[in-house]
């Protein structure tokens, strides 16, 4: 079956949730997966700058989604409910980061020094990747609520209620986000151009 034959996500959803036929149930996912996999990469990928972890918390989202179709409301649009497990794989990547990172600095000082600086020299950057850095690190320093406000509605071009619905949160709540999230990557990038 085409993309474009396909029904929409709410039946494909209850063929993917129904017990009895086993090809029809794949070919229900794998039509889930092909609409959606790309902006749950982007939106993945915006959230960590991790390209391999992004992968594999796009899969583990699908994954997810896969197992817990029941809980799925067709009243929603399938893209929310997607996103939204994938914030969460997001959220909990980030946690398990944090550990990891706090074991690793608590190593003995010596395992440290053996350790070679694997960022390139100041004279092999480009300037345009110098400000993506830049920008990045602002992005990533931004409280929860404001980074995923922003990559939500820059990055991916969701609408305002759209923002709204997925985060559970008022229209107004989204532009005042939004505000002051750019307002305060400007604050950050003008304090740190590069």
């Amino acid at each position: 079956m085409r993309q474009e034959d396909a029904p929409d996500d709410g039946v494909l959803a209850a063929r993917a949730l129904a017990s009895g036929e086993d090809a029809g149930r794949d070919d229900a996912c794998r039509l889930l997966l092909g609409r959606h996999r790309d902006a749950v990469y982007r939106f993945v990928r915006a959230q960590i700058d991790d390209a391999d972890a992004a992968l594999d918390l796009t899969q583990e989202s699908f994954i997810a989604a896969f197992a817990h179709m029941a809980r799925y409301d067709s009243a929603r649009p399938f893209r929310f409910w997607i996103m939204r497990i994938a914030l969460n794989k997001c959220r909990d990547w980030r946690r398990r980061r944090a550990v990891r990172h706090f074991f690793t600095r608590a190593r003995p000082m010596e395992e440290g020094l053996a350790v070679a600086d694997s960022a390139p020299g100041p004279d092999a950057e480009v300037a345009g990747r110098q400000a993506l850095r830049a920008a990045r690190r602002a992005i990533d320093a931004l409280p929860e609520g404001l980074r995923s406000v922003l990559l939500l509605r820059t990055i991916e071009g969701m609408a305002q209620g759209d923002v709204a619905t997925l985060l559970g949160i008022s229209e107004k709540a989204v532009e005042t986000r939004l505000y002051r999230a750019r307002a305060k990557l400007n604050e950050m990038l003008a304090q740190d151009p590069a």
